[in-house]
């Protein structure tokens, strides 16, 4: 898909949920889970991140959660491992910069789905998109954990939502943020650790999620509304 300027805009639909797993090393609770997640909220996509081990291993973690979540009609994208994709049943792989996009493209594409964050530049950003990935990241941890201001998320997702076609995908790593970014034309926001961190359970902080994505989003529509009137 390329990242060629958009028409005149249109209402943008609600952002879909993309929920990133923690660090997964055991998969029975979370691939019991996860159907009934993905069937009561709009959660397009699961990012499975996988904790250390051998490549059999790996690839048993995500044979054992894909099935259930793809049935539920998300897709299985592997946090980085994408040469893993094919062999474990995954949809695809969301991988961390340039280097690693080129390096991923051959075995995924085009039967497979590639995601790209870890892009500190609009450059980066644009470069991901003329090479045709199916999504740019925006806000997510580096390396260090550590990652840009809310603010600059929101200006780099609005940029490349109003310009760009390429899907765009806003790390949220509160639900302030997801409520944030929704006013930003992204088309997805990705949820993780605050999610299966809530003390109420994940299923409760995604209902919260989900209430303040809509709620945001119909602020923005109600603003453009009025402007037009």
């Amino acid at each position: 898909m390329a990242s060629s300027r958009k028409s005149p805009p249109q209402p943008q639909p609600v952002p879909r949920l993309y929920l990133a797993t923690p660090p997964l090393d055991q998969t029975a609770a979370i691939a019991a889970e996860l159907p009934a997640l993905i069937l009561e909220f709009d959660i397009a996509a699961v990012l499975v991140r996988l904790a250390p081990g051998d490549e059999r291993t790996l690839i048993s973690r995500i044979k054992a959660i894909a099935p259930a979540a793809q049935k539920a009609n998300a897709a299985v994208l592997i946090d980085n491992l994408y040469g893993i994709a094919a062999r474990s049943g995954a949809d695809g792989a969301n991988v961390a910069g340039i280097e690693a996009m080129r390096e991923a493209e051959p075995s995924l594409k085009p039967d497979r789905i590639l995601g790209v964050g870890g892009l500190a530049t609009r450059h980066d950003a644009m470069m991901a998109g003329e090479a045709g990935v199916d999504y740019v990241l925006f806000g997510e941890p580096d390396s260090n954990g550590e990652r840009p201001s809310p603010e600059a998320i929101f200006e780099r997702l609005q940029w490349w939502a109003e310009v760009f076609e390429t899907p765009c995908v806003g790390y949220a790593a509160t639900l302030d943020e997801a409520g944030l970014f929704a006013e930003s034309g992204a088309e997805f926001i990705m949820v993780a650790d605050f999610i299966w961190d809530d003390p109420r359970g994940p299923r409760e902080a995604l209902k919260s999620a989900q209430a303040a994505i809509e709620e945001h989003h119909a602020r923005v529509i109600g603003t453009a509304l009025a402007g037009q009137g």
